[in-house]
């Protein structure tokens, strides 16, 4: 981790799909390390958010939503407006399993 931290902002920027992989699991002890590295770039972070909200994978959602997502600044929340809403109104059958709405509900309170 260490050695992840000393790059640049545009060493990093090459790297961040990889490093959204490592959010797959907010139990992985590095996970909130690279949360940290990740929140350097703010809106820039808003395709990559969406395109693990493409993914379907309803435990990467949760931990995006309990991580990175409820840790941004809630002027980045209103981009992600829509797919939060998305997955509120119209959820998959993993992500109800997931019980998603639960945190997307206080994230949207957020920026009411």
């Amino acid at each position: 981790m260490r050695k992840l931290s000393e790059l640049s902002n545009e060493e990093l920027r090459d790297i961040i799909p990889e490093l959204m992989e490592w959010l797959q699991d907010g139990n992985w002890p590095i996970a909130r390390s690279v949360e940290d590295l990740l929140l350097r770039f703010g809106e820039e972070l808003i395709p990559h958010i969406q395109n693990v909200f493409k993914t379907k994978d309803p435990q990467w959602e949760y931990f995006m939503l309990t991580g990175l997502i409820s840790r941004l600044p809630s002027r980045y929340l209103i981009v992600l407006k829509v797919d939060l809403e998305r997955i509120l109104k119209n959820p998959t059958e993993d992500e109800m399993f997931e019980e998603l709405d639960e945190v997307i509900v206080s994230l949207l309170k957020k920026i009411q």
